[in-house]
């Protein structure tokens, strides 16, 4: 072959070739960060960790995530800013934790709101949840996989089973209208995370508590306690805690990426439902095997605290919140 003729062969391989390159363009992975305050042995890390393989699966891989849990990246009230500045992409985040700026996410932790996680997760096809849904969006977060939990009551000194029982108790109330709530019926109320009730109980500084099923479980609190409420058939703590990305994150997605993120943020939500009621059922039998003393509730001791709260926690919400009394009512 003649040298003008081969330089013109090559030059027109490599026209050919760039021209692929330009038509089919290269995809490049995007790796999105997942926080949030559980541990690696919480079922909420589990549950991150199966919708992070989904997600990268269904999108072929354009999506990569990185996980940091225990707080590791973002301390947990920390996690709203981050998410809506967009600093943050996901997080396994309970929504009251943004009330301070959000006032009317309170609905999502409100004493005797619900009755049931199966109640709680009913949520995403009501208004209420759509309300919900609408707020946490126009604040720049966006729900992807509704997610509720059951909370207990552990104490030391006696057992609590009604509202007179917190009369004098060092209570760790999680969430405000909880705390409200319980210092109007005369317990003196301390603030923490639920990864400081530990301690906190070994010193005295309390001698009760309310936090998830979970938390009791993973963070070992059967160890310093000595009586327990199980929230297996009825509770007076539900909380919403789905898995929300930031409006930035979600914005800056392909169509094809939000379709993925959005089917598999819904195929999880039965896998959700399941790992919650679990929960329940696992602090039960760890509380039982560990020689605490476990009450279950019934409903008329559901009741009793339903009568406290709605003089008490409901009223202060409806009176100090903008739409508080229409979220209440749609709650209801």
């Amino acid at each position: 072959m003649k040298p003008f003729i081969r330089c013109t062969a090559i030059v027109t391989i490599m026209v050919i070739v760039w021209g692929l390159f330009l038509i089919v363009p290269v995809t490049q992975a995007r790796e999105l960060r997942i926080s949030h305050q559980f541990s690696e042995a919480d079922a909420r890390h589990k549950l991150a960790l199966e919708f992070a393989a989904e997600v990268e699966k269904a999108t072929e891989g354009s999506l990569t995530f990185k996980l940091f849990p225990s707080q590791a990246l973002f301390k947990s009230k920390s996690q709203y800013d981050a998410l809506a500045k967009g600093a943050l992409d996901l997080s396994v985040f309970p929504l009251a934790y943004a009330s301070g700026k959000i006032p009317e996410l309170d609905i999502t932790l409100m004493p005797c709101i619900i009755d049931s996680i199966e109640e709680g997760m009913s949520w995403r096809n009501k208004e209420i949840g759509k309300r919900v849904e609408a707020i946490c969006e126009k604040r720049g977060m966006k729900i992807i996989t509704w997610l509720w939990y059951a909370g207990g009551i552990g104490s030391k000194v006696k057992p609590i089973i009604v509202p007179d029982d917190v009369k004098g108790m060092k209570f760790r109330a999680a969430g405000k209208l909880f705390e409200f709530m319980l210092n109007e019926a005369g317990a003196s109320i301390t603030s923490m995370a639920s990864s400081e009730m530990y301690m906190a109980l070994q010193t005295g500084v309390l001698n009760a508590g309310l936090t998830s099923a979970e938390s009791f479980v993973s963070y070992r609190l059967y160890e310093p306690l000595e009586y327990f409420n199980t929230p297996e058939n009825y509770s007076i703590w539900y909380m919403a805690e789905p898995i929300v990305i930031s409006m930035r994150t979600w914005n800056s997605l392909s169509v094809k990426e939000k379709e993925a993120v959005t089917e598999v943020g819904l195929k999880l939500e039965d896998r959700a439902l399941e790992i919650a009621n679990s929960a329940n059922s696992i602090a039960t039998k760890v509380f039982k095997e560990a020689g605490i003393k476990v009450h279950a509730m019934t409903k008329d001791e559901w009741q009793t605290w339903r009568i406290l709260a709605e003089k008490t926690s409901w009223k202060r919400f409806a009176d100090k919140v903008k739409s508080g009394q229409e979220l209440l009512d749609l709650a209801k």
